[in-house]
């Protein structure tokens, strides 16, 4: 049984000059209803006090084009658990915006989209008050674990599979103060192959990869261990069966086609049932940030 109820509300954010949406959900004592958003249905208490207290906070970063409402399990069940949870949908690489498909604008723009999310939820007059910015975390998916990466202090560099119009250099990314942790779920991580650097992320790091990933398969965690700094506190699992799309909330039927991938999974592998472990697992991962930091 969950601790408390999810709270929802939408938030006014910009980055770049340009608006960046961004849902937030919270821990509440008001009674959660359906909410309709878009083609998904989040259960969740509209526009409701958040709970007493300063809470920490997690970003959930979605995938290449993707929607931050594929993880809204994921993100609910976190902000039952006492997390502030920011969903961003990334400005330029998101289902309804995919302007910055094959540029380095997009790689630089990403991290920066994930530091103004986080400084729009502190000067939010519901919720800021009750945001630790000292207590940070991101979820990342796919690209958006590059995402983590680089917001966590990494240095990547483009290449020419990802931007062949552009000469391979280091991209001028932002870094988010407060972090202590990272959850990096399918990660793509060819932008941080040498010389790039990941010397600079020091904080745990939870690696979630599919064993049937044919997206981004084992040697992009090789390349997240490698380039590490030596004894840093990096768990990593293989999840049986899995595939790229496996860590995103099962989609609503009406989305379950032949024609869209993310909706399905290797044979044999039941996404239901492994995203009841999985909540789990992020939430006893994060847990150490529900403890104020010192």
């Amino acid at each position: 049984m969950s601790p408390h109820q999810a709270g929802l509300r939408q938030l006014t954010a910009q980055s770049g000059g340009r608006a960046l949406p961004l849902i937030a959900l919270y821990p509440t004592d008001a009674l959660e209803q359906p909410q309709a958003l878009g083609p998904y249905t989040v259960r969740a208490a509209a526009d409701a006090p958040v709970r007493a207290g300063v809470h920490p906070v997690v970003l959930i970063s979605h995938g290449h084009n993707g929607s931050p409402l594929t993880h809204r399990d994921t993100a609910t069940h976190l902000a039952r658990h006492g997390f502030v949870v920011l969903l961003p949908e990334h400005v330029g690489n998101s289902r309804s915006d995919t302007s910055l498909d094959g540029t380095i604008a997009r790689l630089e723009l990403r991290p920066q989209q994930v530091r103004d999310a986080f400084e729009a939820l502190q000067q939010d007059a519901g919720l800021g008050a009750h945001a630790d910015p000292q207590r940070r975390a991101i979820v990342g998916h796919s690209i958006g674990a590059y995402t983590a990466l680089a917001a966590a202090g990494g240095a990547p560099v483009n290449t020419r599979f990802d931007t062949p119009l552009e000469a391979p250099r280091r991209l001028d990314v932002t870094r988010t103060p407060g972090l202590r942790a990272l959850v990096l779920l399918a990660p793509a991580a060819g932008w941080f192959m040498p010389p790039a650097s990941l010397h600079e992320v020091t904080v745990p790091v939870l690696l979630l990869r599919g064993e049937a990933d044919t997206v981004t398969p084992a040697f992009h965690a090789d390349i997240i261990r490698d380039g590490l700094p030596p004894n840093a506190p990096l768990h990593e699992e293989v999840v049986p069966g899995a595939g790229h799309f496996s860590f995103q909330t099962p989609f609503p039927p009406a989305l379950v086609s032949p024609a869209f991938p993310p909706a399905h999974d290797p044979p044999g592998f039941d996404r239901a049932t492994y995203h009841g472990h999985l909540n789990r697992q992020i939430a006893d991962f994060l847990e150490p940030l529900q403890r104020p930091y010192m």
